[in-house]
């Protein structure tokens, strides 16, 4: 039986021979929130992009399932269960809603369309927009949910809050999250909003220069608040510097 679990073992990789990851360890199975958090360069992308094949991996192993993925191309890791939502919002702005939709149903039928507009209601409001008509917030929601259209197992985001307002960002994680819970999503969220990620996983994977500071679960971090301080650059008394960074992000 499929375990559903999608597990990084001593992971070295980069890019043209750079190495930006080192010794990285991570594991996430349905149901599980993991963020990536750290500074910028620490290898938060990198990490995403290691485990869907899109970078030179040099060393570690990829498990799916408790299967090596090593050596295989992202359409096939995706075919296995693993979705993925870039930087880019990866949306076609010429077409509908509807229609971009569609392109991530892979065959699928129609019908799940609903689920999509069940996470997010806006997408249903706006189902006969063209893409180049929505907000930067509608967008992001639109790529997520034609990833989401694959049926994936495990969701990689890879800083999907960017540009967004408070407002928008908090209801596109809102929406995430009770679907992971209710569906059994397993997620892996890298973003800058720390107070988000906080929020919204169960364990985090902090980086520091490509290499894992900590592992564990978010409670056990937020028991560390001077670890957590120095990786994402607030100084003395950490504990009440990060609520102050935690509450001008949710402002």
């Amino acid at each position: 039986m499929p375990i559903n679990e999608l597990k990084l073992q001593s992971v070295v990789a980069g890019y043209a021979g750079t190495t930006v990851l080192e010794n990285v360890e991570l594991s996430v199975r349905r149901g599980e929130r993991v963020g990536i958090i750290g500074r910028n360069g620490a290898g938060k992308t990198t990490t995403l992009a290691t485990a869907m094949g899109l970078t030179q991996q040099i060393s570690g192993q990829v498990f799916f399932d408790g299967i090596d993925v090593s050596s295989l191309p992202t359409p096939d890791r995706a075919r296995r269960g693993l979705g993925y939502v870039p930087q880019t919002r990866d949306i076609f702005k010429s077409m509908t809603v509807r229609d971009n939709l569609r392109t991530g149903l892979q065959g699928g039928p129609d019908a799940r369309l609903e689920d999509a507009y069940a996470i997010f209601p806006r997408l249903h409001e706006r189902r006969d927009n063209f893409g180049n008509e929505l907000s930067g917030g509608e967008q992001q929601m639109l790529s997520i949910a034609r990833s989401l259209m694959g049926q994936p197992d495990i969701l990689l985001l890879d800083e999907p809050l960017e540009g967004l307002a408070p407002v928008v960002a908090q209801e596109l994680m809102s929406s995430l999250t009770k679907f992971s819970s209710e569906r059994g999503l397993g997620c892996i969220l890298v973003e800058q909003h720390v107070a988000l990620v906080l929020e919204f996983a169960t364990s985090i994977l902090l980086l520091e220069r490509g290499q894992p500071a900590f592992w564990g679960t978010t409670q056990e971090l937020k028991n560390q608040p001077e670890l957590l301080g120095s990786a994402i650059g607030l100084k003395s008394n950490a504990s009440s510097s990060i609520e102050r960074s935690a509450q001008s992000q949710l402002a």
